[in-house]
């Protein structure tokens, strides 16, 4: 058996096509009819399989650093605005504003509330938490996405 999301054994295994994988999951099919010639084919063919084979033996992807347009777009950053007028905001603001933080707290799991913490409290980049954490940068943005979408659709 192998890995469903090795780009290079999906692309091995379809010997009729190139198989370029995409952030978003969907895989485009390269085939012989996309060439000129039969020769550009398997040219192509030859060099994607030892690209995709190089990659994976080195043990990284490229697109694990890659976040679909689609993903990038529902995560809203903090304004600036927020950052200048929280220090202005009332004691029951404040309040309301603590009881808020304990709801989404409920939500997310710990993980999640822990990256999203690193994210908008302790300002820490998606590259940074990814190193601290010992995962790819794409796992960490888009675990903050996914607890992102879980407090606007349960607020």
């Amino acid at each position: 058996m192998f890995n469903p999301k090795s780009d290079y054994a999906l692309n091995k295994l379809d010997q009729d096509a190139i198989v370029c994988p995409s952030v978003t999951g969907v895989h485009t099919r390269l085939t012989r009819e996309d060439f000129d010639t039969e020769e550009e084919f398997c040219f192509w063919k030859a060099f994607s399989d030892g690209d995709y084979q190089d990659t994976e033996a080195a043990g990284r992807s490229y697109y694990d650093k890659c976040v679909s347009l689609g993903t990038a777009q529902k995560i809203a950053a903090q304004s600036a605005e927020d950052d200048f007028f929280f220090p202005l905001l009332s004691s029951s603001q404040k309040q309301q504003k603590n009881s808020l933080l304990q709801q989404i707290k409920v939500m997310l799991t710990d993980i999640q509330y822990h990256r999203l913490w690193m994210l908008c409290v302790e300002e820490k980049s998606v590259d940074l938490i990814a190193a601290l954490e010992g995962v790819s940068p794409r796992a960490i943005y888009l675990s903050i996405a996914k607890a992102k979408e879980i407090i606007v659709n349960n607020l």
